[in-house]
């Protein structure tokens, strides 16, 4: 097989193999797809879900995602990316980690994603989770407490929490890296 320039460009790749590399994958996607079927039938949950940061303004990348996985479980993928767009790729990804998951157990030969450049991939990470993290604040008077949202005060504290965020996951796999 031929190797094409943007083989080399992706920071992973999915290898068929004999055992199964992510075994969390299939049990989580069924109690997640389980829980947005609950979601359609009985409606949102009854209990507060946020955390303390919410009720100073501050929308993190998760905010609004019940929101949008119940909207998605009912068909409503408007209002699903207006909440979180997260929930419109979660569906989807779910139903995908099921067939994986069926295409194992019947071929014994499982599809694993590898990362094969991990600094990419963590940079592709980081840059999505804050531009999804910005994109939610913005959208603080749809998702926050407040009828404003707090959105002045709570992007003031998001740019005082990023950095000593960033220094403690810093820390944190330099620390790993050592222990290896």
């Amino acid at each position: 097989m031929r190797s094409t320039a943007w083989q080399y460009a992706m920071p992973f790749r999915l290898a068929w193999e004999e055992r199964d590399g992510h075994r969390w994958a299939g049990p989580l996607a069924a109690v997640g797809l389980a829980a947005g079927a609950a979601m359609a039938l009985f409606g949102l949950p009854p209990v507060d879900l946020h955390g303390p940061l919410h009720y100073a303004g501050v929308m993190g990348p998760l905010c609004g995602g019940t929101r949008a996985v119940h909207a998605a479980a009912l068909g409503d993928l408007g209002d699903a990316l207006r909440f979180n767009p997260l929930a419109v790729l979660l569906v989807p990804g779910a139903v995908a980690a099921l067939v994986r998951e069926a295409a194992g157990r019947l071929t014994g030969r499982w599809p694993n994603v590898r990362i094969t450049h991990r600094r990419a991939a963590i940079a592709a990470a980081a840059v999505l989770t804050a531009a999804l993290t910005v994109r939610q604040q913005t959208r603080a008077d749809l998702l926050g407490p407040e009828p404003d949202g707090g959105m002045a005060a709570g992007l003031l504290l998001y740019a005082a929490a990023v950095p000593l965020v960033a220094a403690l996951v810093v820390v944190l796999l330099l620390r790993r890296h050592r222990h290896r």
